[in-house]
Formats: C-alpha cells, sequence, structure tokens
C-alpha cells in the first residue's frame, strides 16, 4: 500500500516537473526540472525492481545531461558576450 502512495506522488512530480521543464522561460530552471525528472524516474524505476535501469537513468539521465546542458548554456551565454 505505501509502495503504491509513493509511486503515485513520484508519478504526480515528475508530471509537474516536466510541466514546468516545458512551460518556464528561464532556461536554467527548465534543465533543473528535467534533472529533477530524470532524478524522480530513477527513483520510480528503483520501486519497480529495476536498479540496473535505476542507476543509469539517475547517472546518464539526471547527472551528465544537466551537465551538458548547462555547459552549452554556459558557451551559449559566452559567445553572445564576445559577439556583443
Amino acid at each position: 500500500m505505501i509502495l503504491k502512495l509513493i509511486a503515485i506522488v513520484l508519478a504526480l512530480a515528475i508530471l509537474l516537473m516536466g510541466v514546468i521543464a516545458v512551460e518556464n522561460k528561464k532556461l536554467v530552471v527548465a534543465v533543473i526540472a528535467a534533472g529533477v525528472v530524470s532524478l524522480f524516474a530513477s527513483v520510480f524505476y528503483l520501486l519497480l525492481a529495476a536498479p540496473d535501469v535505476a542507476m543509469t537513468e539517475a547517472a546518464i539521465g539526471s547527472g551528465l545531461s544537466t551537465i551538458i546542458f548547462f555547459y552549452v548554456l554556459n558557451k551559449i551565454k559566452k559567445d553572445r558576450k564576445d559577439h556583443a
């Protein structure tokens, strides 16, 4: 019973963060929300007894992808300052 409740809360949090990631105008907030979606998805996979998928999602989805997005955003901001 408690696992179902946790799964429902995680699913609602994933949906909320997904909407925030898509609808937000600030790119930093959108990237953080997308990272949180991946982090919550990895916890959800852990609840579904798939620890290998959970570790991969946590490492690649919420870790590496978020770092790459922030790196690209930083590069874009630097290029805009150099060309302005």
